[in-house]
Parts: C-alpha cells; structure tokens; sequence
C-alpha cells in the first residue's frame, strides 16, 4: 500500500508499511533505523580507551584482552538478542494474528494467536519513565469468564511508535475485526 515516516517516543523515524492481501488480511511492518556505527565506534573507543588506562597503570595484557573480548561478545549479543530491524503484524480476518519480530542478526521470531482466542485489540496507555505513552495490544479471552480478560499482548514493543502511527494500525485492525 504506502510506506509512511513516523517517530517513536523518543523521537527517532520510524516507517510504517501496510500491505493488503485481501480485505480480510493486511500486514504492517513497523521498521527502525539500522545500528549507527557511529555509536559502536564510540562504545568500543570507550572501553578501550578505558581498559588501556588501567593496561597503563598495571601493565597487565589481561586486561586488553578481556576489554577487547568483552566488547566483541557484547556487540554480537545486543545485535542477535536486542536490536530489532523490523516488526510485523499479520491480522488474518477469521483465522488469528501473527506477530513476527526481525533482529539485526538475521534471527526471526513468530507468534501466532488464534482468533478465537483474540478478545478485542486496544490501544492503551502507559506510564514510562516520566511520560505517558500509547502501546497497541491484542486483549485475550478468559476461558472460565466470558466477559474477562486473561492476558494482554502488548504489540510493537521494541519499536514504540506514537499515538498517530498506533491509531492507523489500530483503524485498520479493527476493520478487519468488524468483518468476522
């Protein structure tokens, strides 16, 4: 459909991109900025920079070694378990929601939660930090309460997008709900 610039509570850009399969399955995929190597620069500098101080001091070689093995294994597990590229939400009108997450490693993880199981999907609100911010999630059914709620899935959460980008996401979803 449109791929749309939009922020996160931070500030940074972000894009949303909606795709629509059919009119009971559309997909948005919610994308953040690439690592800055500008950042790993500076968090490797510094810790090197400090490891050679204390290398200066006590004239260990230990000690740069490990400076340089403790930034190597931190940078691959931030990348492979942390920093994620993309997220993506398939709603699939009668059959469930799929929510998958990319990492910057390449890894991928999938959740599935069937439609029957999907109570209603909200855009709630939260408090982080010091502010207020909005986060979209899929409300779960409670088996022994027909009324209840058992879970919450909060969706986007690495990515946090505002209020306008989750309002887009949350018309489109209800669209879709509106039809089963």
């Amino acid at each position: 459909m449109e791929d749309e610039a939009f922020t996160d509570i931070n500030g940074k850009a972000i894009s949303l991109d909606c795709q629509d399969h059919s009119s009971f399955c559309r997909e948005f995929t919610v994308s953040s900025p690439k690592v800055s190597i500008g950042k790993v620069m500076g968090y490797t500098c510094s810790v090197w920079l400090i490891a050679y101080s204390v290398f200066f001091f006590t004239q260990n070689t230990a000690v740069l070694s490990s400076a340089i093995v403790v930034t190597l294994v931190g940078m691959m597990l931030h990348i492979h378990f942390v920093k994620v590229d993309h997220e993506s939400l398939l709603v699939i009108g009668s059959l469930g929601i799929q929510v998958s997450y990319s990492y910057a490693s390449g890894r991928e993880t999938t959740t599935f939660i069937e439609m029957s199981k999907i109570k209603d999907i909200v855009i709630n609100e939260a408090i982080y930090m010091h502010q207020i911010i909005y986060y979209l999630c899929v409300l779960l059914k409670d088996p022994s309460n027909s009324d209840g709620v058992s879970s919450v899935v909060p969706l986007f959460q690495s990515s946090k997008p505002r209020l306008n980008c989750l309002v887009k996401v949350y018309k489109s979803c209800q669209e879709i709900l509106s039809k089963c």
